[in-house]
């Protein structure tokens, strides 16, 4: 982040912050006092009136009794004006004069800094509105973090996780020596979504590693959608991978097997009211997301939780867990299809923001309220279950389809959407239909649930619309150019600054499954230096590479490291327990062990080595490709034998194929210890 200093005049300065992709100009906070007898004197004559300073933060703020104090906050230079704007109650309902328009106002440049000045703004010829006014700079750091490397807190917790990630790969790979600190490769897990099929397989994955003593090699978690499930469970407990996974696998299993539809009873349907009311009073806008995210708490969490984002701080502070990293796509409200314009938004315990850009806020900060980089109004961090409901937000487009799946009834669904049951094999992506994710559809519930019902469903827009912490921010002249807002930038829209999110007063966040269904781009960005990546894919059938292949390309396409992904037409008809991709010529591309959901040797075998006996044989066979599935999206409640097959089918093709992670592991210290050999002879040579 530098700090430059713009000169208008020769005895005028403006201080400007930027990271070379975003600027931040110096904010003025206009303080605008009104005397409260003669303002409401005013009122009864004149049934509006508006004090505007355009282009400030808030624009326009109208005046209603009891009101003493406004704030306007707008860029200094801008020469910014106050006016006032006034509609007279003998004027009627239907007619409307401008008064702003032909008043003059107060050019905020002519007020002395720091002291009150009192000034008449005129509301017609013969009246006036007197107010006190104080103009005063915003001084400070910047409440954004404009930087393209990782937050000091996140350094500091690799640091601190380095030492347990070396001191566990001594023991699974038998080092003689220890590591170095340089020598320690990065080990990443990417999670795919994928409803409860995910958060049931990703169990079986992590369960598996820390059988294998591996869980404390990994650096990084990422996940996206019904992954992101498991994760916010996971870490609720601060020692969760130090401590037997049975327990929370149990806990787990109780939650998926369990019926859904108490999550659409009455007693449920009061809850979320009175928790939307809440968050409403909290300041937070609430929309149809939110109430997904409450039925998302209600179907898939064993206990309702009141922690936050913040608080998994508490489980990394000392390096004891993996790093969660949670991926959403940010889209613009018009769009038709999240393929016109997206952007990659990470969310960790230390920070919320955007790679493409480089500005970060605090989670605890994320729906609040910023202008150029500063915090304008405080709004309490929400509970994690409202973030949840953002990063798995593809459910909440269409109701019917969770309510029918909650129901777990074929011909309910049929009654209610004829025609409309997918299959969950072919690819339904936003590649090939461009479905609008703003799109949803009505029903009729039954009679004795309407009411609350309508109460708690009407009138909320479907998309999640937070406040943007990147308002106002401006770009840099030279944006375009910059080697991480090119390695980020997604469509032809880049290219114009006046289309881009920081001119945008709120952000849409969706489901990264609108795009490509990973949470891979994260552990892609240079400054977390990933070495090897467990690529855990949730899709069935016929998608299981789309994730991979889609993410090859676009890391291609934008000349990101990434090893090239080539699949026989074998491979697609008969696929295997593990891929490994890698460049072996180019050591900045991370090795990546692709796991797809197949159900191969797992069929024959229930351990590795130990054939199933014929009364074990049902346990091996698992039904991934017909529309009726246990494992499709929309179901949302499995049986108890059909969880515990997706868990030790995941489970078992992780342990089946130890030898490949193993293998990668240790090329990858090889790699890093002949790039600090290059490194120092290349330092020697330029003596």
């Amino acid at each position: 982040m530098k700090t430059l200093f713009l000169t208008q005049r020769s005895c005028d300065f403006e201080r400007l912050i930027t990271n070379n992709i975003l600027v931040a100009r110096e904010v003025s906070c206009l303080e605008v006092q009104l005397d409260k007898w003669k303002t409401e004197e005013r009122l009864k004559k004149h049934k509006n009136i508006v004090l505007l300073v355009n282009e400030s933060f808030e624009e326009a703020q109208k005046v209603i009794q009891d009101s003493e104090s406004f704030r306007f906050h707008c860029v200094k230079n801008w020469e910014p004006m106050l006016k006032v704007n006034m509609k007279s109650n003998s004027l009627g309902e239907k007619l409307f004069r401008d008064t702003a328009a032909d008043c003059p106002g107060v050019l905020l440049k002519s007020l002395p800094e720091g002291k009150e000045t009192k000034v008449a703004l005129p509301l017609t010829k013969t009246e006036h509105l007197k107010v006190q006014l104080k103009v005063n700079n915003c001084l400070g750091a910047l409440d954004v973090r404009l930087g393209c490397d990782l937050c000091e807190a996140e350094r500091d917790f690799l640091h601190k996780r380095k030492n347990v990630v070396a001191a566990a790969l001594k023991k699974v790979l038998r080092l003689d020596q220890e590591l170095q600190g340089h020598e320690v490769p990065v080990l990443a897990i990417m999670a795919t979504g994928g409803g409860a099929r995910a958060m049931s397989a990703f169990y079986g994955h992590l369960f598996a590693l820390q059988k294998l003593n591996l869980l404390d090699c990994v650096m990084y978690i990422t996940g996206a959608s019904g992954s992101t499930w498991t994760m916010r469970n996971l870490y609720e407990d601060a020692s969760w991978s130090q401590k037997d996974l049975v327990s929370p696998i149990r806990k787990a299993r109780k939650c998926v097997t369990r019926s859904k539809s108490s999550a659409f009873s009455m007693d449920a349907l009061k809850h979320y009211d009175v928790k939307l009311q809440q968050r409403v009073q909290e300041g937070h806008s609430v929309s149809f997301t939110d109430l997904w995210s409450l039925i998302i708490d209600r179907m898939f969490h064993d206990e309702l939780s009141e922690s936050k984002l913040t608080n998994q701080q508490q489980a990394v502070n000392v390096g004891q867990n993996p790093l969660p990293i949670y991926v959403a796509l940010n889209v613009k409200e018009s769009s038709q299809s999240s393929l016109e314009f997206k952007e990659w938004c990470e969310f960790s315990p230390y920070e919320v923001g955007f790679p493409k850009y480089g500005g970060f806020i605090s989670p605890e900060d994320f729906g609040s309220e910023f202008f150029m980089g500063r915090l304008i109004k405080t709004i309490p961090e929400s509970k994690i279950c409202f973030l949840e409901g953002i990063w798995s937000n593809i459910f909440s487009l269409n109701l019917m389809d969770v309510w029918n799946a909650a129901q777990s009834s074929y011909q309910f669904w049929q009654s209610l959407t004829p025609g409309k049951e997918k299959d969950d094999n072919k690819d339904n992506s936003p590649f090939e239909n461009q479905l609008s994710v703003f799109k949803t559809t009505c029903f009729s519930p039954p009679n004795d649930l309407s009411n609350i019902l309508n109460r708690v469903l009407t009138h909320r827009p479907i998309a999640e619309s937070t406040p943007n912490f990147l308002r106002g921010l401006q770009l840099h002249k030279d944006y375009y150019q910059h080697k991480t807002f090119s390695a980020w930038q997604e469509t032809k829209l880049d290219q114009f600054p006046n289309h881009l999110t920081p001119l945008e007063k709120e952000l849409c966040l969706v489901d990264a499954g609108y795009f490509i269904n990973t949470s891979c781009p994260p552990l892609l960005r240079k400054e977390r230096d990933v070495d090897v990546i467990l690529s855990f894919d949730y899709n069935l059938v016929e998608t299981r590479f789309h994730s991979i292949e889609n993410t090859g390309k676009c890391c291609e396409e934008k000349g990101i490291p990434f090893p090239k992904i080539v699949l026989s037409e074998e491979d697609r008809k008969n696929p295997k327990e593990c891929y490994v991709f890698m460049d072996n010529e180019n050591p900045e591309v991370p090795i990546v062990l692709h796991f797809p959901l197949v159900d191969n040797s797992f069929r024959k075998y229930k351990r590795p080595g130990i054939k199933r006996s014929s009364a074990e044989m049902a346990k091996g066979e698992m039904d991934l490709t017909s529309l009726k599935s246990p494992y499709r999206m929309t179901n949302l409640t499995y049986t108890e034998d059909d969880f515990d097959k997706l868990l030790n089918l995941s489970d078992y093709n992780i342990q089946n194929n130890s030898q490949l992670i193993l293998q990668a592991l240790q090329a990858a210290i090889e790699r890093r210890k002949v790039s600090k050999k290059g490194r120092q002879l290349k330092s020697t040579s330029s003596y």
